[in-house]
């Protein structure tokens, strides 16, 4: 799970050009303002990343002016996200800023200090979710299938110490795309279909997702995947288009494009190279291909790399870029599955993210 709140040390304090009032450090990979002087290296402090949803509360209450966000309610006035202090990428004086840090005297008397401490719950905070487009809802079947892995890489900023471990690994890098998450699956004999976060009824053509696996015959596709390679498969992928995100890409109906095939039997991502073999096989496309790499890179030199256009669309700025090794490889640090991304900080300004 996503550290939205932790404990962190300030590593670097520098000025900011032509700035008085203002100064950035550096946190884990992160460049932050804060306010001159306010921390100094090697301060412990509460750091919050960027999309945290802080609570309304009263040392929170400066952040109303520049981050509040009203709740989301349904159509029967239920709360699907509560009201709060939305924490994004801003601008200042020149200097991108992610994230917010605050003195450890917010913290509930007892909660350990500890560096890399998650503190997300203890202060009440909550990951932003955009408002469900229109053609996302309909009939759910249950919550995300535990056979499956969800589809959120985690950011390069926050494994900046893992990195060193796979100095001169080769990577591969394709175009992260701006969209909806979605996952369909066959296993056991059951076809089934998800969002991000649920497991939508496939029967159900008021939602967006199931009429494009209907139009893409993904069940006749992943059954036929399942017999050529003897797997129980699954296919991960981004739904973009009209009436998704902004339709960033002015496609003139949802597309879907794969970046991850599973074997759900062994919970395991097959190979990079067999999966270009199996999405040829039924027709399917895969994310944009932005190449390979051999990982000699700083955090800033990787979100450096992330700035450019997108391949769909020349006109507009690529979300960022997501690196994965060839083979899966699984890292103790990071919990899981060893991919991450670096995320394009002119798109986050341009698009308020």
């Amino acid at each position: 799970m996503r550290k939205l709140a932790s404990i962190q040390t300030v590593s670097v304090t520098e000025a900011i050009p032509k700035a008085d009032a203002i100064e950035r450090l550096h946190i884990l990979g992160w460049w932050v303002v804060a306010k001159k002087g306010e921390y100094q290296p090697g301060d412990k402090v509460v750091y919050c990343e960027i999309d945290s949803l802080l609570p309304e509360q009263e040392e929170f209450e400066f952040l109303r002016s520049s981050c509040y966000k009203p709740a989301i309610v349904d159509a029967e006035n239920q709360v699907l996200q509560r009201a709060g202090f939305r924490i994004r990428t801003v601008k200042l004086r020149g200097q991108v800023s992610q994230g917010i840090c605050f003195p450890l005297s917010i913290l509930p008397v007892g909660t350990s200090q500890e560096v890399g401490t998650d503190v997300t719950a203890q202060l009440g905070i909550f990951k932003y979710e955009p408002p469900v487009p229109v053609g996302m809802g309909g009939r759910i079947k249950g919550t995300f299938p535990d056979f499956l892995s969800k589809t959120d890489e985690i950011r390069v900023q926050t494994i900046e110490d893992v990195l060193g471990r796979y100095a001169r690994t080769n990577f591969t890098m394709t175009e992260k795309l701006d969209g909806t998450s979605f996952t369909a699956f066959l296993r056991q004999g059951e076809f089934g279909l998800c969002s991000r976060n649920q497991w939508v009824d496939e029967t159900d053509l008021s939602n967006t997702l199931c009429r494009l696996a209907a139009e893409l015959k993904l069940a006749e596709k992943l059954e036929t995947l399942r017999t050529s390679f003897e797997i129980s498969p699954a296919i991960q992928g981004e739904v973009i288009g009209p009436g998704i995100q902004g339709n960033k890409y002015a496609l003139r109906s949802p597309e879907l494009y794969v970046f991850n095939v599973l074997d759900t039997d062994q919970y395991q991502l097959v190979d990079r190279s067999l999966q270009a073999k199996m999405l040829e096989s039924v027709g399917l496309t895969s994310v944009p291909s932005l190449g390979d790499i051999t990982l000699e890179h700083s955090v800033d030199e990787l979100v450096a790399l992330s700035v450019g256009k997108s391949i769909l669309n020349p006109k507009v700025q690529r979300e960022g870029i997501v690196f994965r090794p060839e083979v899966e490889v699984n890292d103790p640090d990071i919990g899981g599955r060893l991919s991450f991304k670096a995320i394009n900080p002119k798109f986050l300004l341009k698009f308020d993210e």
